[in-house]
């Protein structure tokens, strides 16, 4: 579990690095300005790592399937080099979801240059093209829904199921045992697809508006921000500290 948070936190520090340093830059220069070359490798990063983040919160929900309901069996099959095997295969997903989405969408014309946004949003550079979306596009989009799909299907079965062998726990401290490595995870998952969800399949405005932007922190920079805290709290040297400072 440690191995998938490192790596986790990996992909949170590298969203945060792609979207804020610019987007403070330009706050206290007091400019909206990104160059070409900087907006596509913007998209191209933030892709690669919100795609690798779905893709690996998808194999911490078979991690912790594979834990509760086969721990005798879990030594040999979620070993370190079969860990280190889905971790290769998570980053590399990324990267190519990242370069066909980036290559599908700079290869159109755009009518306009300006972005309602604080940094290249999908959502926004899909307004620009001249004649509409290109098939090469449609196909991209359609593989993310799908695959998107898939990983929130695969989560909800793994879910059902290790939720299904707690129940026949007889202790309810053993059931406790059982759910607290489940809890952070699913509220991580949660916070990011619901966020995400909100914020794209809300109904388009052509008017930049306070409601967008803020919706965006919230798919963009708040699951980045939350997770370390999430998984911080099952620790109890931070547990300590944090009742120590609340009774001062």
């Amino acid at each position: 579990m440690y191995f998938f948070l490192m790596n986790l936190g990996l992909q949170d520090l590298g969203i945060t690095s792609v979207i804020v340093p610019k987007s403070m830059i330009n706050s206290l220069m007091d400019t909206r300005y990104i160059s070409y070359f900087g907006c596509v490798t913007q998209y191209f990063f933030f892709l690669c790592f919100e795609a690798s983040d779905l893709s690996l919160l998808t194999v911490m929900a078979y991690d912790q399937y594979v834990a509760i309901c086969h721990p005798l069996h879990y030594e040999m099959v979620m070993n370190l080099k079969y860990c280190t095997e889905i971790i290769i295969l998570v980053w590399v997903t990324g990267l190519l979801y990242g370069m066909l989405h980036t290559t599908a969408t700079f290869s159109i014309l755009f009518c306009s240059n300006v972005i309602n946004q604080f940094f290249c949003e999908i959502p926004q550079l899909l307004k620009l093209p001249c004649s509409g979306l290109n098939l090469l596009e449609v196909g991209v989009l359609v593989i993310g829904i799908i695959v998107g799909l898939g990983c929130f299907t695969f989560i909800v079965v793994s879910y059902a199921v290790i939720f299904k062998t707690v129940l026949r726990i007889p202790s309810e401290k053993g059931r406790q045992k059982a759910l607290s490595p489940c809890i952070p995870h699913l509220t991580v998952v949660s916070m990011l697809l619901l966020s995400g969800c909100f914020a794209y399949l809300r109904p388009s405005s052509n008017t930049p508006s306070y409601l967008d932007i803020g919706l965006t922190v919230l798919y963009a920079l708040l699951p980045p921000l939350f997770n370390p805290i999430i998984y911080s709290m099952r620790n109890k040297n931070v547990k300590c500290v944090l009742s120590k400072l609340w009774r001062l």
